[in-house]
C-alpha cells in the first residue's frame, strides 16, 4: 500500500489519530514489504510459503470446520436459536484469523486477485459472526453445549482457558496486516468494533481479570499504531500489570479450588516486573513478553525493561535448546526447571520457538545488542524452520532434538495453532533482516537481496551478495540517493566469536580456526565492534561496498554440565545452522552412533540431497549387538541441517551424539520381547514401544514409552502374544515416571500372569513385583511355557502409568 493511500485511509479512521510525537523503539524494523530476498536458502521458501503453505492451510480451516463456525454463529444470530459448535476447541477462531494475515503478507508482496477475493469473502463470513456490540467468539455465540468444559456460557468468564481475549489479538494482528496490505478496512473495522469492546469492560474500576493466554497485548498495541487511539495502548499495559495481582478479580475454579489468580502456568504468580524467571506455558510467555516489550518501548517503562532483561537471562542461560526450541516440558507445554532439556521429549512447541523469535526481535530494537539477533537466528534456521515440511504441507507441533522413530509430520492438528502461525512467520521474514534509526542502519541477518531504508532524511539501498548459511562471504553494497553520513551496523554473529548463545549454557569444545575480517572498498579495517555489532560510522557514497568474511568451520558443541541429557555428548554446527544424524543416511540408524572427540568433520556440498544442503561426513562408530555380544563398528557418518530432518518419513534422529560408548544405545537383536505381538488395555497410548528394545537413560527420559494418561487410578494391561509357545523364567520392566513434569507415575503394583489354554494365571515369582524408578524391576519364576504373557498393572490413585520397555526371558 502506498504511503499517499495510507495517509488517506488513517484519515478515516474512527478513532482519533495523536499529533504528538510519541516514543518508541530506538530503531524501527525495515518493513519487509521494502526487503526482496533473492537468495537459493530464503526465496525459494517465502515462494513455497505463499504458493503452497498458506493454501494448504486455508483449505484445512475449511475441511476442518473452523470456518463453518463463523457461518454457524451467523445463523445463530440471525435466527435467535442455539446451534453446535462444529470443531474442538473455542481458540478454532484464530486459526482463521492467523491465516488471514500470512494471506494478507502474502498480497502485499505479491498480488494475487483470487487470494484477495478468497479472504474478502473469509471476512465476511467474520463480520456476519459478529454481535451487534462487537462481539466476536464463535462458540458463545453459536449457544449449545460446549466443546471443551472450560469454556463457560456467560461472557468474559472462564478466561483462564477460554482463551477468548487471545482470539481477539489474532483477529488484531490480522486486521491491521490485511489493512496495510490492501487499503481495505473491512477487517480493520470488525477488529476495532471489538476492540471497542474489549476498552469498555476491561480495566481500571472495570473487569480486571487478565487473558489466560497472552496475544490480545501484541494486536491491542499494533491497533494503537495504526490508530493511534491511545485506550488499545493503555489496555495493553493494564492487561500486563494485572498479572499476580488479584484485586477486583471475578474468582474461578480449577481442580476443585476456587481462585483468583491462575498461577505460574499463565504467569500470573506475580506481578510482571517482579518476575525474575520464565515459567509456565512457553507460548503464553513468549507472547507477554513480546508484548510487554513493545509496551516498554512506547512508555519507556524501565520497570518493564528490567523484568524483561532478567528473564531473558534466565530463558538463555538455563532453558533455551541448543536448535532454539523453547519449552521442555510437554505436559504443560511449556519451561521446566533450569538445565533441564530433555532430548527426545522435548516439547519446542513449534508456536513457542516463534513467540520467543518474535520477542528477541523486539529486544534487539530496544537494546540495538546483537546478543538477541544471535537468538532470533538460531530460532529461525533451527526451531521455526524445523517446524515445516520442505515440502511445505507437512508440520511439527513439538521439535523434539531426537526421535527413534516416533515422530513424524502430519498435514494438520486438531490443535492447529502451529500450522498458520509458522506460515505468518515465514512470509514476514524478510522484514527481521535490517532496523533503522536516524542515523544508524542494523544489518540483523544474512541473505541476498536488497533492501531499501533512509537514513538522516536519505533514502538508500542495501544490496546483500552471499550464499549465506551455507558460506561466510556476505558483501554489502551502500547506494544512497546522494552522500550521507551514518553509522552502519553490521552484526558479527555470536557463532563467529566463538559464543554459540550469549550465556554459558553451550561452548564450543575446540579453540575458534579464524576470525572474522571486514572490508570497506576492498581495504581491511578495523571497526569498533560494540554490542556485537561492527561499527562502520563514515560518508556513504554510492557504490560503496563493506565485505564480512565469516570463518565457516565445523564446529563441536557440549552443553553446561548441569544438562543432565547432554553430557558425554555432542552437538554440531556450521554457521546458523545445528546439525543432526538421521537414520536414511546411516543405515537406519542415529543413537547408536559414538562421535570421537578429534575425529575428522568435512563439509560436503549436497544439491542432490533435501533440496540442496552442505552435508557433514566423518568417521564414527557404530555400536551393535552381535550373537548376545556389543561390538563397535567402524562406519561413515552423514549429518545434515535440523531444520531438514523428518522429510523422508518417521526415522531416527538425533542432534546430540555421544562422545563415548557409555552415551549411545546399542543396536539391539531382536529378542523375545522383540518378537511378540503387542495389545493393550483400552485407552493406551503408544503401546508398540513397550517391547522397541530402546533402553531409556532414567524413569523421566521422554523416548519410547507408552502410557495411559489422563486415565488415573485404573486398572491396565499390555500383553505379549507369540507365534509359537515359548518357555520363560524372567520378566523386567522399566516404568515411566514423570515426576516434574507431567501426570505419570509409577504403579502401586503389578503381576504377571501367563496363558494356560484360554485362561489367565497368575505367575508365582520368586521376588516381590519392584516399583522403583531409574532401574530395571526384574522378577524370576520357575520355567513355564506359554503362547502370552499379560503385566497388569494398577496405577497409583490420582496418577496415570506408563511403561518403557518389558523384557521377558
Amino acid at each position: 500500500m502506498n504511503k499517499a493511500l495510507l495517509v488517506a485511509v488513517l484519515a478515516g479512521c474512527t478513532a482519533v489519530v495523536s499529533s504528538q510525537p510519541r516514543a518508541d523503539y530506538p530503531a524501527a524494523p525495515v518493513p519487509f514489504t521494502d526487503v526482496h530476498l533473492a537468495d537459493s536458502f530464503w526465496a525459494p521458501r517465502l515462494e513455497r510459503n505463499r504458493t503452497v503453505t498458506i493454501p494448504h492451510n486455508l483449505a484445512q480451516l475449511i475441511e476442518s470446520r473452523r470456518v463453518e463456525n463463523f457461518e454457524r454463529a451467523a445463523v445463530a444470530m440471525a435466527s435467535g436459536q442455539e446451534g453446535q459448535f462444529c470443531s474442538v476447541f473455542p481458540f478454532d477462531d484464530s486459526d482463521v484469523f492467523k491465516a488471514i494475515e500470512a494471506a494478507s503478507y502474502a498480497l502485499a508482496i505479491k498480488p494475487d486477485p483470487a487470494l484477495d477475493r478468497q479472504i474478502d469473502q473469509l471476512i465476511a463470513k467474520v463480520a456476519k459472526s459478529q454481535e451487534p456490540d462487537g462481539y466476536l467468539y464463535t462458540v458463545r455465540t453459536i449457544g449449545g453445549p460446549p466443546p471443551q468444559p472450560w469454556v463457560g456460557k456467560q461472557r468474559w468468564s472462564y478466561l483462564y482457558l477460554s482463551h477468548e481475549l487471545y482470539n481477539v489479538g489474532h483477529l488484531y494482528e490480522a486486521a491491521v496486516a490485511h489493512y496495510q496490505a490492501t487499503g481495505k478496512r473491512s477487517l480493520l473495522d470488525i477488529a476495532i468494533k471489538n476492540a471497542d469492546l474489549v476498552v469498555k469492560e476491561f480495566g481500571p474500576g472495570k473487569r480486571t481479570n487478565p487473558p489466560g493466554h497472552q496475544e490480545i497485548e501484541i494486536g491491542l498495541v499494533k491497533l494503537y499504531r495504526v490508530t493511534g487511539n491511545t485506550a488499545y495502548l493503555d489496555l495493553a499495559k493494564f492487561f500486563i500489570d494485572a498479572r499476580g495481582r488479584a484485586e477486583g478479580r471475578v474468582p474461578f475454579e480449577l481442580d476443585g479450588k476456587t481462585q483468583l489468580l491462575y498461577g505460574e502456568y499463565a504467569q500470573d504468580h506475580k506481578p510482571f516486573v517482579e518476575q525474575t524467571e520464565a515459567v509456565g506455558h512457553a507460548v503464553r510467555a513468549g507472547y507477554l513478553y513480546a508484548g510487554a516489550a513493545d509496551v516498554a518501548a512506547l512508555r519507556q517503562d524501565k520497570a518493564y525493561l528490567a523484568a524483561l532483561e532478567r528473564i531473558w537471562r534466565d530463558v538463555v542461560g538455563k532453558k533455551l535448546y541448543i536448535t532454539g526450541g523453547i519449552g521442555a516440558a510437554g505436559a504443560w507445554e511449556g519451561y521446566g526447571p533450569a538445565y533441564r532439556l530433555p532430548n527426545a521429549s522435548a516439547y519446542a512447541e513449534t508456536c513457542a520457538n516463534i513467540a520467543t523469535f518474535l520477542w528477541n526481535s523486539r529486544m534487539q530494537r530496544l537494546a540495538l545488542d546483537a546478543k538477541y539477533a544471535d537468538v532470533m537466528e538460531r530460532i529461525l534456521y533451527n526451531g521455526v524452520l524445523s517446524g515445516l515440511s520442505l515440502s511445505g504441507d507437512r508440520f511439527f507441533y513439538p521439535n523434539p532434538l531426537a526421535s527413534f522413530g516416533q515422530h513424524q509430520r502430519t498435514p494438520w492438528f486438531t490443535c492447529a495453532c502451529c500450522p498458520p502461525n509458522v506460515a505468518r512467520v515465514l512470509t514476514s521474514v524478510p522484514g527481521y533482516f535490517y532496523a533503522a534509526s536516524h542515523d544508524s542502519v542494523y544489518v540483523n541477518l544474512f541473505a541476498e537481496g536488497r533492501a531499501t531504508m533512509s537514513a538522516r532524511g536519505t533514502k538508500l539501498e542495501l544490496r546483500q551478495k552471499t550464499e549465506y548459511p551455507w558460506q561466510g562471504d556476505i558483501l554489502i553494497e551502500v547506494v544512497p540517493e546522494r552522500p550521507v553520513g551514518f553509522r552502519l551496523h553490521v552484526r558479527i554473529p555470536g557463532w563467529a566469536r566463538n559464543q554459540p548463545v550469549p550465556s554459558d549454557l553451550y561452548r564450543y569444545l575446540e579453540p575458534p580456526a579464524g576470525a572474522p575480517v571486514v572490508r570497506v572498498n576492498g581495504a581491511e579495517v578495523r571497526p569498533p565492534v560494540e554490542k556485537g555489532y561492527a561499527v562502520i560510522d563514515r560518508t556513504w557514497k554510492a557504490g560503496d561496498k563493506v565485505e564480512l568474511s565469516l570463518p565457516m568451520p565445523i564446529r563441536r558443541v557440549v552443553a553446561h554440565e548441569a544438562v543432565e541429557a547432554d553430557r558425554g555428548r555432542v552437538a554440531i554446527e556450521r554457521g546458523p545452522l545445528v546439525y543432526c544424524a538421521e537414520g536414511p543416511d546411516n543405515g537406519g540408524r542415529a543413537a547408536n552412533l559414538v562421535l570421537r572427540d578429534g575425529a575428522a568433520l568435512t563439509a560436503e556440498k549436497r544439491p542432490d540431497l533435501l533440496g540442496g544442503v552442505v552435508a557433514i561426513k566423518g568417521v564414527a562408530e557404530a555400536l551393535v549387538e552381535k550373537e548376545g555380544r556389543v561390538a563397535s563398528e567402524s562406519k561413515t557418518m552423514t549429518l545434515i541441517p535440523y531444520y531438514a530432518w523428518a522429510n523422508r518419513g518417521a526415522t531416527e534422529m538425533a542432534v546430540w551424539l555421544a562422545r563415548d560408548p557409555s552415551r549411545a544405545r546399542v543396536a539391539r537383536e531382536p529378542g523375545l520381547s522383540a518378537k511378540a505381538k503387542v495389545t493393550a488395555s483400552p485407552k493406551a497410548a503408544y503401546p508398540q514401544r513397550v517391547n522397541d528394545q530402546y533402553e531409556p537413560e532414567s524413569s523421566d527420559d521422554g523416548t519410547g514409552y507408552m502410557h495411559w494418561s489422563p486415565q488415573k487410578g485404573n486398572l491396565a494391561w499390555v500383553e505379549y502374544a507369540f507365534d509359537a509357545p515359548v518357555t520363560v523364567s524372567e520378566s523386567s520392566v522399566y516404568w515411566f515416571d514423570d515426576t516434574g513434569g507431567g501426570s505419570v507415575r509409577v504403579p502401586a503394583s503389578w503381576r504377571l500372569l501367563y496363558k494356560d489354554g484360554q485362561q489367565w494365571k497368575p505367575v508365582v515369582l520368586n521376588e516381590q513385583p519392584g516399583v522403583a524408578k531409574d532401574r530395571w524391576n526384574k522378577v524370576t519364576f520357575a520355567p513355564l511355557t506359554t503362547s502370552a504373557l499379560r503385566l497388569e498393572i494398577q496405577a497409583q490413585k490420582d496418577w496415570s502409568v506408563g511403561v518403557h520397555e518389558w523384557s521377558v526371558r
